[in-house]
């Protein structure tokens, strides 16, 4: 893809996500916007449910993937690791936060079998 086209589809998608947000706010309906702690909110809810301390929401069972779940606290540390010193405080905490935990529940989980 050219760059004339990657703009094209750039401002194709501002376009229509700027159209859906004014959409949303004329009907007084929930327009959802990502954050950072969604996101990383989002990743370790992900390892927890690998990790069978949550219920997959997919399938409504516990499962178990140690492999998946060590991924995804692998991933939450290349993101500590990319974003250092550009992280409000209260983003930085959750991220310490959500990685010792999950470090700890892995260790647990592996401990236990």
């Amino acid at each position: 893809m050219d760059e004339q086209d990657k703009k094209k589809v750039d401002d194709t998608w501002k376009n229509q996500v700027a159209k859906e947000k004014k959409e949303a706010h004329q009907n007084n309906a929930a327009y959802h916007e990502p954050t950072f702690e969604i996101f990383i909110s989002s990743l370790g809810m992900q390892a927890m449910i690998a990790m069978g301390k949550l219920e997959n929401p997919m399938t409504g069972k516990i499962d178990s993937n140690p492999e998946h779940a060590r991924f995804l606290i692998d991933t939450l540390n290349i993101i500590k690791e990319k974003t250092k010193n550009n992280l409000t405080i209260q983003e930085e905490t959750l991220l310490d936060d959500y990685l010792f935990n999950l470090r700890m529940m892995y260790v647990g989980n592996k401990k236990a079998t």
